[in-house]
């Protein structure tokens, strides 16, 4: 039988977060995509008997790429040359398929991992070149290591066992879906709430369109 590592409370306030503040951050977002949204509809019954997971929205549904910093810390204008640089480095890859599944439980999350993941760790470098366009590359956030490409369905709000998710993960039909990522979107997001939501800050399409 597989051992899981205890699930813990996802919402807790990381360092810097509070209510009220907001972080600029890359994400490919899936509004406009069936597969994606069928997914939300596919886990639902699963998220919906486990009441230490919070299901995420279809509209929320995300996958993260690279943090720029809190909307308190970062210029504007920094913000607006970012955009133009990821423009410019996005016009240069082509838009790319991946899939979305299977589920499985993670120590805060359903989780859904996207693969193959080299189109999204190439679409992550050029953002990452972008911010180093305006910034410099030795001031980029984040590692650029240990990137983990994965879409989330549910977060977890308690601290418990893993095994009852687990369970019912695998009592459930296993799916997954594909989704083809044509553009990249500058959000900012907030967590006031228990959930990611965001506003969209600038959409930068992937290839000349």
């Amino acid at each position: 039988m597989t051992e899981f590592e205890p699930m813990r409370d996802h919402w807790w306030w990381r360092p810097g977060w509070r209510v009220g503040r907001s972080f600029y951050t890359w994400h490919v977002t899936f509004a406009d995509q069936p597969g994606a949204q069928r997914l939300v509809s596919d886990y639902a019954p699963v998220l919906d008997r486990l009441p230490q997971l919070d299901p995420v929205p279809a509209r929320w549904l995300h996958l993260t790429l690279q943090g720029i910093g809190f909307t308190d810390e970062v210029d504007r204008h920094d913000v607006d040359d970012i955009v133009n640089a990821a423009r410019k480095r996005c016009a240069e890859l082509e838009p790319f398929t991946v899939t979305l599944g299977l589920a499985h439980v993670d120590p805060e999350t359903i989780q859904m991992p996207a693969r193959p993941l080299e189109p999204i760790a190439g679409l992550r470098s050029a953002i990452r070149a972008a911010i180093g366009d305006v910034w410099g590359p030795d001031n980029v956030p984040e590692p650029e290591t240990g990137f983990r490409a994965h879409v989330s369905l549910g977060y977890c709000n308690t601290a418990g066992p893993a095994e009852p998710v687990a369970e019912a993960l695998n009592g459930h039909d296993p799916h997954t879906a594909q989704v083809t990522v044509t553009s990249v979107s500058l959000i900012d997001l907030n967590r006031d709430r228990r959930a990611y939501e965001w506003t969209d800050v600038a959409t930068v399409k992937i290839g000349h369109s």
